[in-house]
């Protein structure tokens, strides 16, 4: 069995997995666990997250099943806690709480909430997860900046980067030091065409390039605003890794070589595609 402790190998970062005919996504949950995929993270923009990790949890025996992210204005640590309590020994044991602050342009148009604080606010969170009984090695944080990662490293198993490079996986290395888990998301576009590969990432791009916390981080890699009010090529090509399958397992070996102990896949399909699980079976091979 998987374990969120020694996380490692390869993992699915999808929408899939959350969204859809629940009898779809335990079809599909299943496959990609018999790939060798060793996680599969969900995201949380507002529903029944927990409901969605009980379904994957009910629809594997031995993948770790995680969130990327759990946002943390939307779930109380204590609902959070007492849910978690509820699940069987070997459920709880392959679960990995991933948390994260969100973005104020989001959580600000949310009636009644307000994004303010997000080191102290995720740092208050984690304190009131230590109430609820989640243990650090069951929970990581979502990381960019130099403090979250700082956090992190001292509050929780590690970090959970997300639109990310190779190069800030080796600046997170730095910070986290060596024992921390570093599990970096990339995303992927199996096409070979660059234009039309391009397209699809920037269609994907678009909204994380109007959200601060991406663009400051961008920033921080060297990117300039135009880069990021554009979506140049540049920063396209640094974010996506686009191209056959080989070309994704190179980026992959790349965050590794530069720290990640778990690399987990974003495909990203082109708007109303049904390719995603075939890209998935695709990359298996070159990726696990």
């Amino acid at each position: 069995m998987s374990s969120p402790r020694t996380l490692a190998g390869t993992g699915v970062w999808s929408h899939e997995l959350r969204y859809g005919d629940p009898a779809e996504i335990a079809d599909l949950a299943a496959e990609l666990e018999t790939l060798g995929f060793s996680a599969l993270w969900i995201p949380d923009v507002g529903g029944d997250v927990l409901g969605s990790l009980d379904h994957l949890l009910a629809s594997t025996s031995s993948v770790v099943v995680a969130t990327g992210i759990l946002n943390i204005w939307m779930h109380t640590a204590a609902e959070v806690g007492a849910w978690r309590a509820g699940l069987g020994d070997a459920d709880r044991d392959r679960l990995l709480l991933g948390i994260g602050i969100s973005h104020a342009p989001l959580i600000d148009a949310q009636p009644g909430m307000s994004w303010t604080r997000p080191l102290a606010t995720t740092r208050s969170y984690l304190d009131a997860m230590d109430d609820a009984g989640i243990p650090v090695d069951a929970r990581c944080v979502a990381a960019l900046g130099p403090k979250m990662l700082e956090l992190a490293r001292d509050r929780s198993a590690g970090a959970h980067p997300y639109l990310v490079t190779p190069e800030h996986t080796a600046t997170a290395r730095d910070v986290l030091g060596a024992d921390a888990l570093l599990a970096v998301e990339q995303g992927v576009v199996l096409d070979t065409d660059p234009e039309a590969a391009r397209d699809v990432a920037r269609r994907a791009l678009g909204v994380y390039a109007t959200l601060p916390n991406y663009v400051n981080n961008w920033k921080r890699l060297g990117f300039t605003d135009e880069d990021a009010a554009s979506l140049s090529d540049r920063l396209v090509d640094a974010l996506v890794a686009w191209g056959d399958a080989d070309t994704v397992a190179d980026r992959v070996q790349a965050h590794r070589d530069a720290g990640a102990d778990h690399v987990c896949v974003q495909v990203i399909a082109p708007p109303g595609s049904s390719a995603a699980r075939e890209d998935w079976r695709r990359l298996a091979s070159a990726v696990v």
